[in-house]
C-alpha cells in the first residue's frame, strides 16, 4: 500500500471513529507499527490530526475531511453518477456546479462528452470550485465563469460575499449539487455554513436542481442546510441506496435515479 493510500485510509478511520490506536491501525492496514507512528507524525505535522500516547485522535472539534483525501471514497459509484448527471445536461446549457468530489466527476464526465467536443460555448459553466475550474479551463468549447470569494482549503471551494456577488448576476439553467448529507424532512445539506450559503444561492438562481450523491449520503443530516427537498428536481444515487428512503423522496415529488 502506497504512503498516499495509507493516509487516505487512516484519515477515513478517524472520521468514523473519532481516536485510533497505532496497534489497531497497524492490524487494519497490514502494515507494521513503526511505520503507522511515522504516519501519524507527519499527519500530526500537517495538522491533519493531533498525536496521543499510543495513538491520534481528529484535529478540532468539528473534522472535515479535506477534499484530497475523499477522492477514493465510493469512487466507482461517483463515476456511474456523474456519468448519469451528465446525459441530464443538453449543449448549451448554463451549468452551476458546486464543489466536492461527486460534481468533479460530472465536470470529468462533461468534459469527454462527445456531442460538447465543440460549439461556441458547448456549455457554460459556473463554479465556486477552483480545482473544477482548472480542470476545464483547458477546454475551448466550454465558457467558464469562476465566482469570487475566499478559498476553503478543505474542499477548493469560494465563499463569502465576493461569489455571492457574481451569482446573482447570472442565470443558469440547471444547478449541479454535491452534498454531504440529503434528507427527505431537513433537505440538502453541507458542513460548513458558508459554503452551504453558495449552494443554495446557484439553486435559487437554477430553473432546475439536479443533487448527485452516493448512497452513504441519503437519510443523513449535517450542519449547514442547503436547500429543502421541494426544491430539488433530481436526485442521482448508486442503486445501493434504500429502496424505503428513495420511496420517500419519490413521495415528495423528486425524480430519483439509482445507476
Amino acid at each position: 500500500m502506497s504512503r498516499d493510500a495509507r493516509w487516505k485510509a487512516l484519515l477515513e478511520l478517524l472520521v468514523e471513529r473519532g481516536r485510533l490506536d497505532v496497534e489497531d491501525a497497524a492490524t487494519e492496514l497490514a502494515v507494521s507499527a513503526a511505520t503507522i507512528r511515522r504516519d501519524f507524525d507527519q499527519l500530526a505535522e500537517q495538522q491533519m490530526l493531533v498525536r496521543t500516547r499510543g495513538g491520534a485522535v481528529v484535529h478540532g472539534v468539528s473534522y472535515e475531511l479535506p477534499l484530497r483525501y475523499k477522492t477514493a471514497r465510493h469512487a466507482s459509484e461517483k463515476q456511474r453518477i456523474a456519468k448519469a448527471v451528465g446525459e441530464l445536461i443538453a449543449p448549451g446549457e448554463a451549468v452551476g456546479l458546486t464543489g466536492g468530489t461527486t460534481t468533479t466527476e460530472v465536470a470529468r464526465a462533461l468534459a469527454v462528452r462527445g456531442d460538447l467536443s465543440s460549439g461556441s460555448p458547448a456549455l457554460t459553466i459556473v463554479t465556486n470550485a477552483l480545482n473544477i475550474a482548472n480542470e476545464l479551463a483547458v477546454r475551448p468549447q466550454f465558457k467558464i465563469v469562476l465566482t469570487g470569494g475566499v478559498a476553503r482549503p478543505q474542499s477548493y471551494e469560494l465563499v463569502g460575499p465576493l461569489a455571492d456577488g457574481v451569482l446573482g448576476q447570472v442565470t443558469l439553467d440547471v444547478a449541479v449539487l454535491g452534498v454531504v448529507a440529503l434528507d427527505v424532512t431537513h433537505g440538502a445539506a453541507a458542513h460548513d455554513e458558508a459554503e452551504a450559503a453558495i449552494n443554495r444561492l446557484l439553486c435559487e438562481r437554477a430553473a432546475r436542481v439536479v443533487v448527485a450523491a452516493d448512497s452513504s449520503k441519503l437519510g443523513q443530516r449535517a450542519f449547514a442546510r442547503i436547500c429543502g427537498a421541494e426544491q430539488i428536481d433530481t436526485l442521482v444515487t448508486d442503486s445501493a441506496a434504500d429502496p424505503e428512503t428513495v420511496g420517500r423522496f419519490e413521495e415528495a415529488g423528486v425524480r430519483v435515479l439509482t445507476v
